[in-house]
């Protein structure tokens, strides 16, 4: 097992009650990383885990504000697991970073790419951050947060470990305000996606048993509808199946959790079963007539969605027998 992070206070620190409303105490169902301590004294108000999805790390600084993209990243997959803490503003990005890269220099982590304020990140913390929270780095519409950590000054630090066999990446963005200062923290797990979950059997004890079965080895980009290779296997058995039953037909139906609007749910679920359909019929010759396509959006969930796991079993494609 990887010798544990602890990230230590350098000075002694006081929560203050007026941050945005800050909170005294974790939120629910919250904890640290196993590997990498808090640092002394800071309250978790964002904790959220995604079993699998891809990550890109910027370990590059701003040159010029002329894209939306870091011209160097580490783009990587795996478990995803953000957590952000709040802590009083006299403990600085600079203070706070200077206690994580020691921090993980003693426990010989590799540091990818560090950065402080404008001079080492960037022309001003307005392009970094303008960069970082989109599609790199923090990715704040994919994996949420609490706060908008767009702070007044800045620190960054990438570092990574091997833990069981298991590369460990850890993302730090921390960020000050008048009141708070935020640190943003993401764990990557990398890992290749669980596949061979869809089989023909699998899909014939679905169809056989209840008319539907969920085709839980597709894989999406976050929020869009295009499918990633990782879905070829489960592709693939699909065709099988269909081509197996070639004298049916079936409905390719998309489901979302209820996060969102409605009306955009429903057209991503669909575009998602139209996807699905092209794919099974464009590179694995299935016939077109065999298949309908449609979204219902999240009307039909098979989970509440009052919890991440609910809403992650809500989010599916389904086959379902005409």
């Amino acid at each position: 097992m990887k010798k544990s992070v602890y990230v230590l206070s350098i000075i002694a620190l006081m929560i203050s009650t007026n941050l945005f409303a800050q909170r005294t105490t974790d939120i629910e169902g919250s904890k640290d990383y196993p590997l990498v301590t808090r640092y002394k004294g800071a309250i978790i108000e964002y904790y959220k885990e995604f079993n699998w999805d891809s990550y890109k790390i910027p370990i590059c600084k701003v040159e010029q504000f002329s894209d939306i993209h870091f011209p160097k990243t580490a783009d990587v997959e795996g478990k995803i697991i953000r957590i952000q803490y709040s802590t009083n503003p006299e403990n600085t990005p600079v203070l706070i970073f200077k206690n994580y890269k020691d921090a993980f220099v003693k426990a010989g982590y590799t540091i990818l790419f560090e950065g402080k304020n404008d001079e080492e990140l960037g022309n001003n913390p307005h392009e970094f951050c303008w960069y970082f929270y989109g599609e790199d780095g923090l990715n704040l519409k994919r994996f949420g947060a609490a706060f908008n950590p767009a702070g007044t000054k800045h620190a960054y630090i990438v570092a990574k470990t091997k833990n069981d066999n298991k590369n460990i990446y850890v993302v730090v963005y921390i960020s000050n305000f008048s009141d708070a200062t935020i640190i943003t923290q993401d764990i990557v797990e990398e890992a290749a996606p669980e596949v061979g979950l869809v089989t023909v059997e699998n899909i014939d004890n679905g169809i056989t048993s209840v008319g539907h079965t969920a085709l839980t080895g597709i894989y999406f980009e976050t929020g869009q509808s295009i499918i990633k290779s990782e879905s070829n296997e489960a592709l693939k058995n699909i065709a099988d199946y269909l081509k197996k039953h070639s004298d049916k037909k079936y409905f390719i139906v998309g489901h979302t959790d209820n996060v969102g609007d409605f009306q955009t749910n429903l057209t991503l679920s669909e575009n998602r079963a139209k996807a699905v359909a092209s794919k099974l019929i464009a590179e694995f010759g299935v016939k077109e007539n065999q298949l309908l396509m449609y979204g219902v959006a999240n009307l039909a969930p098979v989970m509440s969605n009052s919890t991440d796991d609910g809403k992650a079993g809500n989010r599916r494609v389904e086959i379902v027998e005409q």
